[in-house]
Order: C-alpha cells, then structure tokens, then sequence
C-alpha cells in the first residue's frame, strides 16, 4: 500500500499564499511563514508514521514548487515520491485529478486531499477497519455538526454509504467525508471507470462523484467513523487560521 495525495488545485481563495503556491503547499505552521509545515508536510509524516514508504502526489497548478521540493521531502520523511501530472488541474474539478493517478490505485492507496490537516489517528483508524472484503473505506466525521458546504454521507448499517453529496439537507446526514479513503487495489479498475464516467459526464465533478456512481453501479463503500478528532479543510482564510491552531498540536 502507497500513499497518495491531491495537491493539485489552486485554491485561489487562499491568495496570495496561491499566487505563487498550490494550496498544499500553503504554510500552516504559527506564522504563517515560508519554510514551514504545509498540509503536504502534515500528510507525509502521517503516511510516514504508519510505515508507507512510497507516496504519489498528483500535481498542477504551480507543479513547479513541489517538483522544486521533491528531493527534501523525500529526505524529511524518508518516503519516495512520484509526482504525477494532472494537465486540466486549472480548468477540471478533481474527479478529473484522481484519475490521473489511476495507476497508482492498483498498489493500493491511503488517498488524502492535499487541503485537509488531520491527525493520523484517521490513517490508523482506517487501516484498523480493513478486511472483511472492504475494498474502499471512507474517513467519517460523525461528530461535526453539517452545513451547506461539508461533504455529506449517508450511511445504511446494512449496505454502507448510499450516498455523498453537498446538495444534502444537512439532517439526513450520518456525517462529513473528511477527504482520506483508503481504496484497497482491486477497487482501482472500477473506481478508475467510475471517475472516467463523471469527468467526461462533467469535468466539474468533484472525485466523491466517483464514489457515488461506483454504489449507484452496486458497488459497496464502507466507512470508518474517526471519533472527536480536530481536523479541518482548509478552502479559506478562515480555515487557515483553524488550520494553523489545530497544526501545532500534531
């Protein structure tokens, strides 16, 4: 099993980190200051700390600045990175951006958004929900009380997730997809289908359009509820600064 981590979007909502940044690769450390933590940083030494060794980071808007960190990255963590390029990142959503790294899927994946600072208490938690078959499990915060903006989920005992979407009356939800998955390596020629679908579909679609067109087909999705960890998804100022406070305590 690798790592594998989103980090090509623009997030421009973060300027000016994202004039000359990626959002992965915006500072979460105190002060806000180059040099230290990213997000980036963050999922690294969590992959690292659970033993992964090798790591792919899909790319784009402003590859140039991981590609021109690669080497201290590897050297920090002591992890292989592969960076893979997504040519569209500027103009498709990320359903687009996962299927670019379609063939890192069949070694099995820890996949984490490259905007979401976690514990790694949610990788443990997810490699502690493997087995009985489960081929693709979601990260799930139970506890958050859901707004408009959060990804939602629904989740029947009996059948695993129905359903993911933004566009949910928050109180039909059973929580928030936090943006990991583990995605064992015989679920990456259905789920790479899956996202071929939506992305051609729409290319605005976002990657857990993928996940919903693969239950739709019958395909089952398992989650893994994290607990009452503090954890954010970093698309804002806002988020940043929580971002910055809950980084220091990881």
């Amino acid at each position: 099993m690798i790592g594998l981590v989103l980090a090509a979007g623009a997030g421009r909502r973060l300027r000016p980190y994202t004039d000359t940044l990626p959002k992965a690769l915006v500072p979460v450390g105190p002060a806000g200051m180059e040099g230290e933590p990213t997000v980036l940083d963050l999922t690294l030494g969590n992959f690292a700390e659970i033993g992964l060794t090798e790591v792919a980071v899909i790319v784009g808007y402003r590859k140039e600045a991981v590609y021109a960190r690669k080497a201290a990255l590897e050297e920090k963590y002591g992890l292989t990175l592969t960076l893979i390029d997504n040519d569209k990142a500027e103009e498709w959503n990320n359903a687009y951006s996962l299927w670019c790294g379609r063939d890192a899927l069949k070694d099995g994946v820890i996949l984490a958004n490259g905007d979401t600072v976690h514990p790694v208490s949610v990788e443990k938690t997810l490699l502690a929900a493997r087995g009985d078959g489960k081929k693709i499990i979601l990260a799930l915060d139970t506890v958050k009380s859901l707004a408009d903006e959060e990804m939602k989920v629904v989740v029947d005992p009996a059948k695993g997730m129905t359903k993911i979407t933004k566009l949910m009356d928050p109180a039909e939800a059973t929580g928030e997809y936090i943006g990991v998955t583990l995605i064992e390596g015989d679920a990456a020629l259905e789920l790479a289908d899956a996202l071929k679908t939506v992305w051609e579909t729409d290319p605005q679609q976002f990657y857990e359009h993928g996940y919903q067109e693969l239950v739709d087909r019958g395909f089952r999705i398992d989650v893994a509820p994290i607990g009452d960890v503090d954890w954010v998804e970093i698309d804002n100022h806002d988020d940043l600064a929580k971002g910055r406070e809950i980084a220091c305590r990881y």
